[in-house]
């Protein structure tokens, strides 16, 4: 929440990258509770204003729903060939025991960093916190209290900084040289629905019936599982008769669905409810959202979910 003038006032350390740095900074500032599709709109319009102009990207972002404004950006900024990194800190930047300062220099040398070639390293989009370059799409905000306060479960750090910054090559993706970059914008509302033992038919019967309700992302047990309930297993194939789509993501920080491997998986998927796979909630979300942004139809967006777009899913 200040100019860059006062970045460089706390991280003196700046000044002594051979890069040139520019700036731009939300007025009024955001805090990232605040954040929204209209949002992540005008950050990919400001990259996609710029892109020409600059070798890499940093955006300076709240922790609270950073992994939300990553994962949407994978998606927005289609056959990306330039580094877009996402820091921050637990500490804000000005405070004696900050994280921030080590998490931006890094960041900004990671998004600056090219091949001999001249190509850059990491064409991305990424969150970088505490010493790890994780995927933006793969990653989530685990605690609250603590430096370490991302988590990539299921698929490894990208890069991990120590003395040197070394770079995991065969894990990270390469655009098609032969395509430009293609930004998008457009974003539609969904629905997360979280399971819990207990839970009555009146709250799934509302939740599955709002007003204009296209998709919902649902939050089921272990590797796909919900109750075997009839009515349940009838609410959730009504609706997706109605052509509303349903992913099913697990509840569990690490792991997959895998809705073939219970009973219980199997009546889901009966049901016409789609794997979600090892995806994250915020990427499940956001990827929806996008989906359902773009005027697809059911089948489609089915189809889109099902498919790895920005290394978001893990196909078993």
């Amino acid at each position: 929440n200040f100019n860059f003038d006062q970045l460089l006032q706390h991280v003196p350390e700046l000044k002594r990258f051979n890069y040139h740095i520019s700036s731009y900074q939300f007025d009024p500032p955001i805090d990232s509770s605040d954040m929204e599709p209209s949002l992540w709109a005008k950050i990919v319009k400001i990259i996609n204003y710029n892109y020409d102009n600059f070798d890499g990207f940093v955006i300076l972002h709240g922790t609270d729903t950073m992994a939300y404004t990553a994962s949407a950006l994978s998606f927005m900024l289609e056959n990306l060939s330039k580094p877009v990194i996402l820091t921050g800190s637990q500490l804000p930047i000005g405070t004696l025991r900050t994280d921030g300062k080590e998490n931006l220099i890094t960041a900004i040398e990671i998004a600056a960093a090219k091949h001999p070639d001249g190509t850059p390293i990491v064409p991305e989009v990424c969150i970088f916190f505490e010493n790890e370059l994780m995927r933006g799409n793969r990653t989530t905000k685990i605690n609250a209290e603590n430096f370490n306060a991302f988590r990539s479960f299921n698929y490894p750090a990208l890069a991990k900084a120590g003395i040197h910054i070394r770079y995991n090559e065969h894990l990270i993706r390469r655009p098609d040289p032969s395509r430009p970059m293609k930004p998008h914008y457009l974003f539609d509302n969904v629905v997360v629905l979280t399971l819990f033992p207990g839970i009555q038919e009146s709250i799934i019967n509302s939740v599955l019936h709002v007003p204009s309700l296209k998709a919902v992302v649902l939050k089921t047990f272990g590797s796909g599982n919900a109750p075997q309930k009839e009515w349940f297993i009838r609410q959730l194939k009504e609706a997706s008769e109605r052509g509303i789509v349903i992913v099913n993501i697990t509840q569990c920080q690490s792991g997959a669905v895998e809705m073939g491997r219970y009973e219980t998986g199997l009546q889901l998927l009966q049901a016409g409810v789609i794997s979600g796979y090892d995806s994250t909630p915020e990427c499940a979300v956001t990827k929806l959202m996008f989906l359902l942004g773009h005027g697809l139809d059911q089948a489609e967006i089915r189809h889109r979910m099902n498919s790895d777009l920005a290394g978001e899913i893990t196909k078993i």
